[in-house]
């Protein structure tokens, strides 16, 4: 994948993370995610590439646009899998909390797992415990897997855990463990990035979230080099039927890395809504804004961290 885009994928979600930006705390969600969505649209009518969403705003018929199966980009260039959030917490920006983020995933076309709006059990750590934890083994040996790959006490590990009804009795566990627990409202894809950013002081993420943001997050760990895995959670005989429509025969498969990522030609980019664990949110100015971003290839490992000014008299229309 041709390196030059990374910035063109970064001013997508610079331009998404700003328009929302402006609704945080201000209660509205459907305002904030569709300024982020729109702007995002807008910004990849200018990209050279032959895109295809397969992880979006929903389907065709429930939304406007980004929706799964749009083309996007000028069609001409490289033909990619696209993956997107364009305001991933849209709860998170209502209520003014951390790590909402704009988000951007691709691959080449056929690289990335199409999964359908259902839940995934997931478990994800960063480069140096990758190949230790288990999907399908007990918190207790994953912690202490963790534990041991990075030289702690288990008392010293940091679980990062959505706090959810569902997860009570993982809660109970984890504590029984004695590892350290950080409960997040929202942000699924900032809480599995966080293992792998040393800076985050997270060590691994269990529970259960959404499907679709697990293989967004799968690509940003390929590009950190460290690892998810998951398990398709279904709620109903619809999502099933749905989930096999897009190819996927075995529904209670453990998906692996190259399950949810099939290619090293990955990219992927997010900027912060607000203020988080891994990205600082939009600042305005008395002139525009300041963002700050996170732009990653999977083939080169290369991590980018951008400060971007932005001057609204000479922000792109697009």
């Amino acid at each position: 994948m041709d390196r030059n885009l990374a910035l063109d994928f970064v001013r997508a979600t610079e331009a998404a993370a700003i328009s929302s930006a402006f609704w945080v705390g201000k209660g509205n969600e459907k305002s904030a995610d569709h300024a982020a969505v729109e702007a995002m649209r807008k910004a990849f009518s200018i990209i050279d590439m032959d895109g295809t969403i397969v992880i979006g705003e929903g389907e065709r018929d429930e939304a406007p646009m980004l929706y799964i199966g749009e083309k996007v980009g000028s069609g001409k260039g490289m033909k990619l899998d696209i993956a997107i959030d364009p305001l991933e917490g849209t709860t998170i920006t209502a209520r003014g909390d951390p790590n909402a983020m704009s988000v951007f995933a691709a691959a080449p076309s056929g690289c990335l797992l199409n999964a359908p709006d259902t839940y995934m059990e997931k478990i994800a750590v960063g480069p140096k415990c990758k190949g230790a934890i288990d999907l399908d083994a007990s918190v207790e040996e994953n912690i202490s897997a963790v534990a041991k790959k990075l030289d702690k006490d288990i008392q010293e590990v940091t679980a990062i855990i959505l706090d959810r009804e569902r997860h009570n009795v993982l809660i109970e566990n984890l504590r029984k463990c004695g590892c350290r627990i950080r409960l997040i409202r929202d942000g699924d894809i900032a809480g599995a990035l966080a293992p792998a950013i040393k800076e985050s002081g997270i060590d691994i993420l269990f529970g259960t979230g959404g499907a679709p943001e697990g293989v967004i997050a799968a690509v940003a760990l390929k590009c950190l080099g460290g690892e998810i895995q998951g398990r398709l959670k279904y709620r109903n005989e619809e999502e099933k039927q749905r989930a096999k429509k897009m190819g996927i025969n075995d529904l209670n498969k453990k998906l692996m890395m190259d399950d949810l990522v099939k290619n090293e030609e990955a990219m992927f980019a997010a900027t912060g809504v607000t203020d988080g664990t891994i990205l600082k949110g939009v600042r305005f100015t008395s002139h525009g804004a300041v963002t700050h971003s996170i732009v990653m290839r999977a083939k080169t490992k290369t991590v980018r961290f951008i400060e971007a000014h932005h001057r609204f008299e000479h922000f792109p229309d697009y």
